[in-house]
């Protein structure tokens, strides 16, 4: 892991009366072994797989440029200057984009460069198979956002299937309503930390929301499990016990919980571009 240091601010030269602009972290890594759809795209690295003409790191990262919440962008990726070459010629050496060497675990690899000089607070995460993000989609989230400690981007389940009734997502399911992730995390300040600390130790199980929820005691488990709690105070439960404020932001735009993880999702996201893009 590249070494860093901590910053002198948390603002990126924010004026005080000015909301900070966000660094945005975007996960471009994968597993040592390799990745099933990178193989199956033939293509070294998922982040490199082209959808209608660009990579999907490439999609990611010019739709956080055009953001005006966003400050600094930071790549995270074993091997940085193999996806250079992903962004095209115009991004490979912007000012405000930062290749950084990741380890193998994403958290750990994210908790050494949050709030430091390379990635200030307050902090966007992101995935580069995040391939359908837009600037509205962004303007949703960062709008919603109450400088809550840690906040987590979803899709209602409502929402999703009455645009894309045939998409297969892994749904969490509260009381009032059920889940699937939007690939977007805000992490506001200092005492986000302690959260990514603990997705460190449980990022094995990150597609089983009943073994994360077990970690904060059997209650808040069969709350959970009975469908007895919303996802809302689910998580502000689950916050409190780690001395953060946490909350999910629902979004209204179905597209922001399609990533790429399989090959019925690749074929889902071409056919939403080339509609989108003519």
């Amino acid at each position: 892991m590249t070494p860093v240091t901590e910053s002198e601010t948390s603002s990126h030269g924010a004026s005080p009366d000015e909301k900070p602009l966000w660094t945005a972290i975007i996960l471009a890594g994968q597993r040592p072994e390799g990745d099933p759809m990178a193989a199956y795209c033939h293509v070294q690295y998922k982040a490199l797989i082209p959808i209608n003409g660009q990579t999907m790191l490439e999609r990611v990262t010019r739709a956080l440029l055009a953001s005006p919440d966003v400050g600094k962008i930071v790549i995270l990726a074993q091997s940085p200057e193999s996806l250079k070459a992903g962004l095209g010629p115009d991004l490979a050496g912007h000012g405000n984009i930062t290749f950084v060497e990741s380890g193998d675990g994403i958290a750990t690899s994210v908790h050494n460069v949050i709030g430091t000089a390379i990635a200030p607070w307050p902090v966007l995460v992101t995935t580069a198979d995040n391939a359908l993000l837009t600037g509205d989609i962004l303007d949703c989230f960062f709008q919603a956002h109450d400088e809550q400690d840690v906040a987590v981007a979803v899709v209602e389940r409502k929402t999703m299937l009455a645009a894309y009734p045939d998409a297969r997502r892994t749904w969490l399911k509260f009381r009032g309503g059920a889940y699937s992730g939007a690939n977007l995390f805000a992490l506001y300040n200092d005492g986000a930390k302690p959260a990514v600390a603990f997705w460190s130790s449980v990022e094995k199980d990150r597609k089983k929301g009943w073994k994360i929820f077990a970690r904060f005691g059997p209650w808040l488990l069969l709350r959970a499990l009975s469908r007895t709690i919303s996802f809302k105070d689910a998580m502000a439960d689950a916050g409190l016990r780690m001395s953060l404020r946490a909350e999910p932001i629902v979004l209204p735009i179905a597209e922001a919980a399609i990533d790429v993880d399989k090959p019925s999702d690749l074929e889902l996201v071409t056919a939403i571009l080339e509609r989108r893009e003519g």
